[in-house]
């Protein structure tokens, strides 16, 4: 989770609150579903990293029909 607070602006000393998920991955039809990612290596180079196959990981943070280009699987 990203909890905590950031300015506004950087003219101004005022902030406003952050608040959200960092991570999201669901599992759906035996395929890694990642929703969200907000780390800097990647979630898919972890799992990768680990020895899961592209065909196993959609990055479904991606538009449908832009995810055939990244050689994860599309759906």
């Amino acid at each position: 989770m990203l909890v905590g607070r950031e300015k506004i602006n950087h003219k101004s000393t005022a902030t406003k609150r952050v608040h959200g998920c960092l991570i999201h991955i669901d599992i759906i039809n035996d395929k890694i579903w990642i929703q969200r990612d907000g780390t800097e290596e990647g979630v898919a180079s972890e799992l990768l990293n680990f020895g899961v196959p592209k065909d196993k990981i959609v990055l479904a943070f991606y538009d449908p029909g832009i995810r055939k280009e990244t050689g994860f699987a599309v759906a």
